[in-house]
């Protein structure tokens, strides 16, 4: 296995993970409630779902597409 394959796998994994706790993070009861007033989820889950799509992105990216 390559060195890029592997780093894409890993960037895959870790972008599913931040996915995740962002995904957590805005069914959570504070945040629904900062939604709510505010009308946009708190900073820290925009910033999981953020880097869990660039990371899953750019994971993917890597392991699928050879250069």
């Amino acid at each position: 296995m390559s060195g890029q394959k592997l780093v894409g796998i890993v960037l895959l994994v870790v972008g599913i993970g931040l996915l995740y706790f962002g995904w957590q993070g805005s069914q959570s009861l504070g945040d629904q409630l900062s939604e709510t007033v505010t009308g946009q989820p708190t900073d820290e889950t925009m910033w999981f779902l953020i880097g869990g799509a660039a990371a899953a992105i750019g994971g993917a990216f890597l392991l699928f597409f050879k250069r």
